[in-house]
């Protein structure tokens, strides 16, 4: 191999894909197109942004392989993806669903605790991602959301190590499929995001300047560990550290991706870890993101210029670049003297490696197109997700009213009238119901701009003006109040004067009703505490859980519906 062709094996950034399956190759969303990628760069990982329908999918996925296979060597592409199965609206961090079948966040998983429905969730990843040539899974995130603050809490399993450990060993096992280790038949997985990213200082999140420093002043940094080392024990091939940069530990102050100390002392040398390191996303280079300006993450380094931050990724230990593709830096660097090319070769035989086990050099490069559409979001995949909609909802309080019977007069807010005229009749009115019900997003600070406004930081109370009006419906019909936890919420009053009260971390109305109604049952016990109010988490340690000595609803807390032998578990 070239030193070019070693070079573009450690870079993995995003690619787009035209709606009929084609090779996207104007300007758009991205500056740059495969051809150019693939034929100058060399490169040969990518990361799916966005999507289409099933045969689309595949025929574009052919179509990279045969760009890729074209070239001098014939390295065949991997192709990744983030998260996919679920409700999220956040594209820095997941994808919707779309023809995918739909799961709750991952929250939801975690409120239900059940390693065995955790496998059977991430076999059908597997079984969907296969179909359309996606071969790296950019998850599972098993950060410890002990920040309450953190806008990344929605994508973990919330603040518990111990359950963190058991449901990402699961996981792991249903992503790999059938047999040991990775196989042709297995998604490969990359666990993020080492060693731990939730205890953000003041809960902002490191994707930006004013979240950079992680803060551990409880002394829990081994405890955010756990669930890296239950992801090794289970087999992990890939890691991605975090962007944060740890403040008053050990380590060298500088962002995960640049650190010597957290890579290549922790991870490698202490942890055993000889599999593949790949940076979070744009480290190295300021970029364009939705079109705003997106500066590098080079939190502690952001005085190096782009071939430094590179050489300091290298020596840290790590093997690929996320979401760059200057592979003219790594060329240079060796040109120079400053890395070895004997430095690439360790790196190219891991992601090399990965390929082969993947079978990608022999028949699994291409994918059948019929088969996608088959596969993907079928009917058992689709029941699969429903009937998990439906049990991780989390019964947090009940005055006797759920679950409804008979076809009372409802007013709905923020809830299909159509869905809800299914079970019930619909009035305009609260003062003409039975029963009202309303979905709530837990409150949130919004911020400026086009990427930045999707990540749902700050504070957990909702604003005066806003809880009034909310409280005003309360006060005038019994009302079921169902809130969508994407991180932990304060309030309350809510809970006084709600008839119910439901946590949500993913279902859609369908679901919601059915359960309401008790067509199906509520399962779900919380993966955090709810604090009792916002200057309690302002008072608390970042990186400890369960800080509270009085929430408003304990971690694990769920209530369940009486028994009766006609209702379906």
């Amino acid at each position: 191999m070239t030193v070019e062709e070693k070079a573009g094996l450690l870079f993995q950034t995003m690619l787009t894909m035209n709606p009929d399956g084609t090779l996207a190759e104007g300007t758009g969303l991205l500056p740059y197109t495969a051809r150019e990628l693939v034929g100058e760069r060399r490169m040969t990982h990518f990361n799916l942004l966005g999507g289409a329908g099933p045969r689309q999918m595949a025929e574009w996925h052919n179509h990279l392989q045969e760009l890729a296979e074209d070239s001098r060597l014939g390295i065949p592409v991997t192709l990744s993806s983030d998260p996919r199965h679920a409700f999220t609206d956040n594209p820095g961090t997941a994808m919707r669903a779309g023809a995918f079948s739909q799961w709750p966040e991952t929250l939801g998983l975690a409120a239900l605790g059940d390693p065995e429905l955790v496998r059977e969730y991430a076999d059908t990843v597997r079984r969907e991602y296969l179909a359309v040539g996606i071969r790296l899974a950019l998850h599972p995130q098993i950060d410890l959301a002990t920040e309450p603050r953190w806008a990344r809490g929605n994508g973990t399993f919330g603040e518990d190590a111990d359950l963190t450990s058991r449901l990402v060993t699961a996981y792991l096992e249903g992503l790999r499929g059938p047999g040991d280790g990775l196989g042709p038949d297995s998604v490969a997985a990359m666990v993020k995001h080492f060693p731990g990213g939730g205890p953000q200082k003041d809960g902002e999140d490191p994707h930006f300047a004013y979240g950079r420093e992680q803060v551990y002043p409880g002394g829990f940094f081994d405890y955010h560990l756990q669930p890296f080392k239950a992801a090794l024990a289970a087999g992990a091939t890939q890691m991605m550290p975090y962007y944060g940069m740890p403040v008053g530990t050990p380590y060298e102050e500088v962002g995960f991706g640049f650190n010597k100390g957290v890579i290549t002392g922790l991870l490698r040398e202490q942890l055993g870890f000889d599999g593949i390191v790949c940076t979070d996303w744009g480290l190295i280079t300021d970029s364009e993101l939705f079109g705003e300006p997106m500066p590098a993450r080079a939190w502690g380094v952001e005085h190096l210029t782009p071939l430094q931050r590179a050489a300091k990724v290298l020596d840290a230990g790590a093997d690929q670049f996320g979401g760059e593709h200057r592979t003219d830096l790594v060329v240079e660097l060796v040109g120079s003297g400053r890395v070895t090319e004997q430095r690439l070769d360790r790196s190219v035989r891991r992601l090399l490696t990965e390929k082969f086990r993947l079978g990608l050099f022999d028949d699994r490069r291409y994918v059948d197109p019929d088969r996608a559409e088959e596969t993907v979001g079928n009917a058992e995949f689709r029941a699969r997700g429903e009937v998990a909609q439906r049990r991780s909802l989390t019964l947090l309080k009940n005055d006797g009213v759920l679950p409804l019977s008979g076809r009372p007069k409802l007013y709905v807010r923020n809830v299909s009238a159509e869905s809800a005229a299914l079970h019930g009749d619909v009035v305009e009115e609260p003062a003409a119901a039975d029963l009202a019900v309303l979905r709530l997003s837990a409150p949130y600070d919004p911020r400026p701009g086009g990427f930045e406004s999707f990540f749902h930081a700050g504070r957990l109370d909702f604003p005066a003006e806003e809880l009034a009006e909310i409280l005003t419906l309360l006060r005038t019909v019994p009302t079921v109040v169902a809130i969508h936890l994407d991180r932990p919420a304060v309030v309350p009053e809510i809970a006084e004067h709600a008839a119910a009260l439901l946590g949500v971390y993913g279902a859609s109305d369908a679901a919601l009703l059915d359960v309401l109604f008790g067509h199906a049952d509520p399962r779900g016990r919380l993966p955090f505490q709810l604090p009792r109010s916002v200057s309690e988490v302002e008072r608390s340690l970042p990186d400890q859980p369960q800080q509270s000595t009085d929430p408003l609803f304990p971690f694990g807390h769920g209530l369940r519906y009486p028994a009766r032998q006609d209702r379906p578990a």
